[in-house]
């Protein structure tokens, strides 16, 4: 099991252990949009060229304004978030040595902390946020539970880090299919960083883009830190022109919310009520989740396991009625 218990989206692993072609899977254990939009035309020369600086820009300008961030706000792209939450342990001020990471959570967030030997605080809820603490991170909505924080909570720590000299990153992964209580619109101001997804939202993971918002000198840092070209060409083509497409975002907003009603009226058909409000997963909890996860994997259906939760499942949503269909039969066909 241990495969599946880091992250979502270990479909190979589970092809090894339950068998069946590939193609038969449905792979519901990640939090990835599973209806993306067409790719739009890239031009050969993102293929053949290192990326130009008038690339980059672009793609940035698509994203300040899709992500409604200040004009005077520090952004930076990366290739994925997951690049940008490996460099937290850069972002920690020595005076102020530890970091608060909310929990549950993500676990790269302390993965990636106690790895460059930061010492981690768990906290429950961002009150709870030591005055020590020189970092406080946190995903909004959260992940993978769910929850929501409002601003009315987020600012006022921002304004505390910011006091101190440390630092908040509220990591936004999951915010772009429902924008309430986003933060991005603050970016710039000080003791804040916004992290923000391009794949999930999009359903393009394997284009590897991720971006950080926040006030110019921190911007400014990570990317040196990042290097040069650090996203490919058609990863910034291809985002800018569909961070800049108005309508065609806010259809992926409206699919991907018919898809969460979806799944979670199969979910609650089969006695599960899913926990918190994310769009693009839904956390059930369950007397064995072990033995759920394995039933669904022998109907060739992935969901996402927990180490250290051994009633937590969580499913990412399903595209169609088709897709709601087979995992309503295969919910209705388990042991009780």
């Amino acid at each position: 099991m241990s495969a599946f218990l880091h992250h979502g989206g270990a479909l190979d692993a589970a092809v090894r252990r339950f068998g069946g072609p590939r193609g038969n899977w449905l792979d519901l254990s990640t939090g990835i949009n599973p209806e993306p939009p067409p790719l739009p035309p890239i031009p050969a020369e993102c293929w053949t060229r290192l990326p130009e600086a008038a690339l980059e820009a672009n793609c940035l300008d698509a994203a300040r304004a899709l992500y409604g961030a200040p004009a005077g706000a520090g952004i930076v792209a990366a290739p994925g978030s997951q690049a940008l939450i490996s460099m937290l342990p850069a972002l920690v001020p020595p005076r102020l040595p530890r970091a608060a990471v909310l929990e549950p959570g993500y676990g790269e967030y302390r993965r990636a902390l106690e790895g460059a030997g930061v010492a981690v605080v768990p906290v429950a809820e961002p009150e709870a946020v030591p005055a020590d603490a020189g970092l406080a991170v946190l995903a909004n909505p959260n992940n993978p539970d769910g929850r929501r924080f409002e601003r009315a909570r987020l600012l006022p720590l921002a304004d505390r880090m910011a006091r101190r000299g440390g630092l908040l990153v509220v990591d936004e992964a999951f915010m772009d299919a429902d924008l309430r209580h986003s933060l991005a619109g603050e970016a710039g101001r000080g003791g804040l960083l916004v992290l923000r997804s391009f794949g999930k939202f999009f359903g393009f993971a394997g284009l590897r883009l991720g971006f950080a918002l926040g006030p110019v000198a921190v911007a400014a840092d990570l990317a040196r830190r990042l290097g040069p070209w650090a996203v490919s060409g058609p990863a910034l083509f291809a985002a800018a022109e569909l961070m800049r497409d108005g309508p065609g975002v806010e259809r992926l907003r409206a699919s991907i919310a018919g898809q969460a009603r979806r799944t979670r009226a199969v979910l609650r058909e089969a006695g599960l009520e899913p926990r918190g409000d994310a769009a693009l997963f839904a956390l059930v909890e369950v007397p064995d989740a072990d033995a759920l996860f394995r039933h669904l994997a022998e109907a060739r259906i992935l969901a996402r396991p927990f180490a250290g939760r051994p009633r937590w499942l969580r499913f990412g949503t399903v595209r169609d009625d088709a897709e709601a269909e087979r995992l309503r039969r295969a919910l209705a066909s388990r042991p009780r």
